[in-house]
C-alpha cells in the first residue's frame, strides 16, 4: 500500500477503535507527542471555543478514569468520510480532512419506555489530522476535532 492508502486505513481504524471503546488500542494508532483537541467556532461570541485540549499522557489519564465518571452508555457511532490526504514529498508526514458525523443509539433517554433503542443525530463535524509516518507506518501527531454542533449532551467527555 502507498502511504495515502496507509493513513486512510488509520483513520478508519481509529473509528472503529473508537466505536468500540478500545481506547488504549486507540491510543496506540497514535505517536508519544499526540496532541487532541475539541474545538468549535461560535458566531455568537466570534471566538473559537476549546472543549477539550490534552496530550497523550493527559488522555491516557481520562481514559483510565472514564469508568468513574457518570455517564450516558448510550452507543456512539462514527460515519467517517476522508476528504482529502496530502503526503509529504519525503513521504514522512501526511495531512488529513476528514468529515465526522456522531449518532447516539440510546439506552434510556428521558422515557425509557419511548425513547430506548432510537438513534439520533448526536453530532457533526470534521477530524484535522497530521501524522508522522516511519518505515511505512503512520501514526497520528494531532488531530483537531472541529464541531459544528455546539450543544453537547452527557456522555460527551468520550474521545470524539
Amino acid at each position: 500500500m502507498d502511504a495515502s492508502a496507509r493513513v486512510r486505513d488509520t483513520i478508519y481504524r481509529a473509528t472503529i477503535l473508537l466505536d468500540g471503546q478500545k481506547w488504549d488500542e486507540w491510543l496506540d494508532l497514535c505517536g508519544e507527542r499526540f496532541e487532541y483537541a475539541i474545538r468549535s467556532w461560535s458566531p455568537e461570541i466570534n471566538y473559537d471555543m476549546t472543549y477539550l485540549q490534552l496530550d497523550r499522557k493527559g488522555l491516557a489519564n481520562l481514559i483510565r478514569l472514564l469508568p468513574k465518571h457518570n455517564t450516558d452508555h448510550s452507543a456512539l457511532t462514527r460515519h467517517t468520510t476522508v476528504y482529502t490526504i496530502d503526503v509529504s514529498d519525503d513521504a514522512q508526514s501526511a495531512r488529513a480532512v476528514s468529515s465526522v458525523v456522531v449518532y447516539q443509539s440510546l439506552l434510556d433517554g428521558i422515557n425509557s419506555h419511548v425513547d430506548a433503542g432510537e438513534s439520533r443525530l448526536f453530532l457533526v463535524g470534521k477530524y484535522l489530522d497530521t501524522f508522522s509516518i516511519e518505515n511505512g507506518k503512520p501514526s497520528f501527531l494531532t488531530r483537531e476535532v472541529r464541531l459544528e454542533t455546539r450543544r453537547l449532551d452527557k456522555g460527551s467527555h468520550w474521545p470524539i
